[in-house]
């Protein structure tokens, strides 16, 4: 296999935006988990920075990693496959536009094709940014993106759902405003029903995310499909889920002296040859 250039990734994730019906873009946390996925036949991949903060033993929250520690994991990650990655940049790590947009040129340095930004602040007594300032926000991301020598694409988030401020128009004034700036990718964490989902699409010209897993709307990717939704996540669940079944397993043995966990458990020679198939 020949590995592709950070130029053809970029180019492969843009026509998969461009390309009809829906793609499912899974969130490995590791070189490991990341190996797995490519196997699978998962055509692109995004960083998870819940499930790398679980990997590290940490509460998931903003500031509860480093720009330096989510830059890392991404390399890991994209060197792992050669599959386009984008990642999970949070705020950006800094309030200004030109945080973020060093964050942009600094995810492109370590072989991203992509990222998200976050209109949260991460501060409990305002955890959503000014309008104004989150637009200035995506706007520096863009700009910065478009001064790169090859496709980077930008996800502008809108993180009102996840904030407990369930305003779908104020959702849908600030994705317009995104992709007025020049997001390429427009996505509201959170949503809670099909009718939430099919009102955005309609209300912005743009890719739309929707992130399966969190509490709320369970939809196939067909069902999204039918919607008009183009990206499919899933955010810290796939980390969530792993880590559910360690769980499980280790309180069996503890509560109950047992081991029929192991019935579940990935036969040895499967995952030795999964690892072998990269």
């Amino acid at each position: 296999m020949v590995d592709l250039s950070q130029a053809e990734k970029g180019r492969a994730f843009e026509a998969l935006h461009a390309r009809a019906g829906c793609f499912v873009i899974p969130n490995p946390w590791d070189i490991g988990t990341a190996r797995l996925l490519a196997t699978l036949g998962f055509e692109a991949l995004a960083t998870t920075s819940a499930g790398l903060a679980f990997s590290l033993g940490r509460r998931d929250g903003e500031g509860a990693l480093s720009r330096d520690e989510v830059l890392a994991n991404a390399r890991d990650i994209v060197r792992a496959t050669n599959l386009p990655v984008s990642a999970d940049l949070e705020g950006g790590f800094g309030d200004e536009p030109d945080a973020v947009a060093h964050t942009i040129r600094r995810a492109a340095e370590v072989g991203l094709v992509g990222g998200s930004i976050e209109d949260a602040t991460g501060r409990a007594d305002d955890p959503i940014y000014e309008f104004g300032m989150a637009v200035e926000r995506v706007r520096a991301a863009v700009e910065a993106a478009r001064g790169l020598p090859f496709p980077f694409t930008v996800t502008a988030r809108a993180e009102n759902f996840l904030y407990r401020r369930p305003d779908l128009k104020d959702t849908i004034r600030r994705l317009q405003a995104y992709q007025d700036a020049g997001a390429h990718v427009l996505y509201a964490p959170g949503l809670t029903s099909r009718v939430e989902i099919e009102t955005i699409v309609r209300s912005v010209d743009r890719p739309i995310n929707v992130v399966m897993g969190l509490q709320g709307v369970t939809l196939t990717v067909s069902e999204l499909a039918e919607l008009g939704v183009k990206r499919v996540s899933l955010g810290s669940t796939l980390s969530r889920s792993a880590l559910g079944a360690f769980l499980r397993a280790a309180r069996e043995i503890k509560e109950r002296g047992s081991f029929s966990f192991t019935a579940d458990a990935v036969p040895f020679g499967e995952i030795n040859a999964l690892f072998d198939a990269r």
